[in-house]
Parts: C-alpha cells; structure tokens; sequence
C-alpha cells in the first residue's frame, strides 16, 4: 500500500473519524498467510464483508517482485455452527467453500469448491487462491511458506479462477457458500450429503417482477452470499419501481382489502457488513404496516414526507411514556399494548433487536420513509 496512506490515516483531522482505512490487521496484512516470512508481501487492494465473511483481493510479491494475483476468504463460522450443532457435530478444524467468482468478461466465470483451514491469529477459517504456486526462474519459496501451499492447502491455486484472477481488479462479484468438511474430525466417517450448510440462511431479496401486490416472483431466494466490489452507485429513487405488498405484516390477509403499501428495495445484496436493505416505503393515506417484533435484527425509520403515527410496545422506550396507549395486533403475537406517536419530516423510529413497531399514515397526502434493516450478529 501507499506509505503516504499511513500519514492520511493518522493526521488529527482523520483521528476524529478512523473511517478512511479497513481495520489495520488487513491494511497491514500482518496475518495473511505468507507473511509468516519476511520475503513476501501483499497488496491488498480490494476487501469485501459481510456477516461473518471476508473477501479481499489484491497482489503477492516475493522479494519485492510481483509474483501474482490472489484472493482471500475468511469466514467466522458462526451461522454453520448452529446447524452442525442441530445435527449433534462440531465443524473441527476444516470446512469446504463453494466459490464463484464473476469477472468483467464472463466467458471467465469460474466456480470451484476449496477447503478452508482454521487460523488462530485470525480466528477464522481461510484460504488463499493464488494465481500461481510457482516461484519465478531461479528462484524458490521459503520453507515456512512452502509447507502451506498445495492442494486443499491454505495457500492453493485453483485451476478453473485462473483466467479471471489475471486481471484481479476485473473481479466485480463473489459468490460463496459454505457446508462441514467432508469427513467428522476427529473420527474420520465421512458425512457425505447430510452435511450442514450456510448458504445465506434461507436469505431472500426482492425484485418489481409483477406490480401484482404479494407476487411470489417478487421474492428472489438466493442461495448463496454475494459479496460486490463494484465502488460506488448513483441511484435515483424514482427510477426504480416498487413491489407492492397488500396487508404487510397483518396477521390477516383479505385479497380485496385496500391495505396496499409500496417498498423500493435501494439496495440490498450490495450492502456489507451486516445490513440487509435500505428502501424506500410509502404508505398511502389511511394505510399502514402492521405492528411486528424484530429478533436478531434492527431497523431504522426516517421519515421524509408526510404524516402518520408510529407505534412503539410500551416500555421500549421510555421516553415515549407521554403519549396514549393503545392495543395493536402484532404479526404472530397477538395483542399488545403500544404508544401512539405522531410522526411527519425528520422524524425517527429506532427499533433494536426484541422490540416492536409498525406505522400507519393518518394524513391526506403519501407517509414516506427510508429505512435501514440489518442484523444484530
């Protein structure tokens, strides 16, 4: 990297922030795996996130020259835990990765599954793809390193990503998903087609396929994580059509009731770390989204035009202990008491995790909102 980076991040006006550089185990690339002997380097010049998963991407030079190309994944685990756990197993010191990798040209569109091996400095499992394993001429790779590369090694070379990891920077999008190795350690049976998988955790976006509101073709299962490396978008809102959804988060559904509220979906899959959606809602006059709990998420109203009441269960904040009390249905729940809020432009509802709330437009004119929703771990 760019020593003079070093000087940006660590200047007064950027101390107040800490927003301008990764974290410094990947700035630094104090962990990689190669870095284990002095004589080779990183370039890290791209990394991803989301949930418990890291992609980056970038060069590896070996005694200050460039040797090739790489791509790193490391992922935390956390979700296939849970559903090895359900099939009385733990994950041990190997899983497996499903891999594709989507360049520019996508006559390169590769897909291969990898073995990830736990690090502790880390405390992940990992694996880095290398362009190549092969020293240049008269040359030869230090012993500390040499050990970790090979097949289903921590450091590999995968035949079928070569084409598209020539040209690291035209990687755009990686695909991943992730099961249990394919053999119990340390018992050594194999666990074959009954091994657990976190493939996005039943994970869903949705698409304006059909103005019908409801529409199944609206909801997109995915299948797998999609981490983007585009680096910027410029969206106009009014560009992107809305899926319509009749009686949102109702315990109730009547084909013929009016109750239609509209969501443009802004952004979802793009977005990193844990956050799942940004959108756009708007709830006509007289309708409204029904009162719900969230667990293991948050969400994030802001409203920017218009006027409607808020509801938030009682005692979430207490803040809200002015205004009525009333009793609302809520999605699966049943009945609850809620305060009564009114809210119009810059107003804010801020649900975390185990509370509840919901919205309704009380005005004569649309109630817009924009909202943040991701999750919690």
């Amino acid at each position: 990297m760019d020593p003079k980076f070093n000087e940006i991040f660590t200047s007064p006006w950027n101390e107040i922030f800490k927003v301008v550089s990764f974290p410094d185990r990947i700035y630094h690339a104090q962990y990689l795996n190669a870095t284990r002997c002095s004589r080779y380097r990183y370039n890290v010049q791209e990394v991803r996130s989301y949930l418990d998963i890291i992609v980056l991407k970038g060069e590896v030079y070996l005694d200050g020259l460039f040797l090739c190309n790489f791509l790193r994944i490391e992922y935390k685990s956390s979700r296939l835990v849970e559903q090895s756990r359900e099939k009385k197993r733990l994950i041990e010191d190997e899983l497996i990765a499903w891999i594709k990798v989507i360049p520019e040209n996508l006559q390169n569109v590769a897909e291969a599954t990898v073995k990830l091996h736990y690090c502790h400095w880390t405390d992940a499992y990992q694996v880095e793809i290398w362009e190549t394993l092969e020293p240049p001429g008269n040359t030869s790779h230090d012993y500390r390193v040499l050990d970790q590369m090979g097949y289903y090694r921590p450091i590999t070379r995968v035949r079928e990503f070569n084409p598209a990891l020539q040209d690291i920077k035209a990687i755009k999008k990686v695909e991943l998903a992730f099961r249990e190795s394919d053999r119990h350690l340390p018992m050594g049976y194999p666990i074959g087609d009954n091994a657990a998988w976190d493939n996005g955790y039943m994970s869903t976006h949705q698409e304006p396929r059909s103005p019908e509101p409801n529409a199944p073709e609206n909801t997109v299962s995915d299948k797998n994580y999609l981490l983007n490396f585009q680096r910027g978008w410029f969206l106009q809102t009014q560009d992107i059509a809305p899926v319509r959804y009749r009686d949102l988060m109702m315990n109730h559904f009547d084909p013929a009731s009016t109750n239609i509220t509209e969501t443009r979906w802004l952004v979802q899959r793009e977005l990193g770390g844990s956050m799942v959606s940004f959108h756009e809602d708007i709830v006509p006059p007289g309708a409204e989204q029904g009162t719900h709990q969230h667990i293991g998420s948050e969400e994030l109203y802001y409203i920017t035009e218009g006027e409607g009441i808020a509801y938030l269960r009682v005692g979430d904040d207490p803040a809200t202990d002015k205004y009525p009390t009333v009793e609302r249905d809520v999605m699966g729940l049943g009945k609850k008491d809620f305060k009564e809020i009114p809210v119009k432009s810059g107003s804010v509802v801020f649900t975390k995790s185990g509370g509840m709330h919901g919205i309704r437009n009380s005005g004569t004119q649309p109630l817009k909102f924009v909202a943040f929703l991701y999750h919690t771990v």
